[in-house]
């Protein structure tokens, strides 16, 4: 086995003892595997494990890899921050974005995004830590911001991520979690279709399960540090 294979293996573990411990079943969460940083090779080397949901957070690269592992088969999202002269080439090289976090770059997805393709997912991206250095809408703007993306054609609203404040403290990981939860819930109930809460990572992806998270975004777990093999 693959140290790449094992780590995929470890971190399903993981999964899928959160949620039996939370009382879901594990097949209601989704694992991305974040390659972001690591070549081709390492997400052909996960593809060939089972993996088939990727997150990128950088263009160019993301791209590239897209266009090198075409024939896999693979779904692509793309988690970082997105700027207007770039939209273009995400809207139509990636099959997610999770990190719509003003009205003009959902804008631009939705027009660049080509017709013969299926609509793109997307997350609204929130700032539940109220950190001045990440990006993210602040959740009193979430709910006109939802509304209005949800309106977009080409576009398919799925539901809510963040990336809080890396902290040990399970009761804080729980609370900023249950918050996005809370979020989603209070969108669903003015009748809007949503059902994803992309949350968790390495670090805490347990606390996320627990909290209702769809989807986990773990790159350090199954690629290994940054620049290791």
């Amino acid at each position: 086995m693959t140290s790449i294979s094992a780590r995929l293996e470890a971190v399903r573990a993981r999964i899928d003892a959160a949620a039996s411990a939370a009382g879901r079943d594990p097949g209601t969460v989704d694992l991305l595997a974040v390659s972001k940083t690591w070549p081709a090779e390492a997400v052909r080397e996960a593809a060939a494990a089972g993996q088939r949901a990727f997150g990128e957070n950088y263009v160019q690269e993301g791209v590239a890899k897209t266009e090198a592992l075409a024939g896999l088969g693979l779904e692509w999202h793309f988690i970082g921050p997105l700027q207007s002269n770039k939209t273009r080439a995400v809207a139509n090289a990636f099959d997610w974005v999770h990190s719509i976090d003003r009205l003009r770059i959902a804008e631009r997805l939705s027009a660049q995004r080509d017709a013969h393709l299926r609509p793109l997912d997307v997350c609204i991206q929130v700032n539940v830590s109220g950190e001045h250095s990440k990006s993210g809408v602040a959740p009193e703007a979430v709910a006109g911001l939802a509304r209005a993306v949800a309106a977009l054609p080409r576009l398919r609203l799925r539901g809510l991520m963040c990336i809080p404040e890396a902290t040990e403290d399970v009761a804080l990981q729980r609370a900023r979690f249950a918050a996005l939860r809370a979020l989603k819930d209070a969108l669903v109930a003015g009748g809007l279709g949503l059902d994803t809460l992309s949350m968790g990572m390495s670090h805490d992806l347990e606390a996320a399960i627990a909290e209702g998270a769809t989807i986990v975004r773990v790159g350090t777990a199954v690629f290994g540090a940054r620049g290791a093999a």
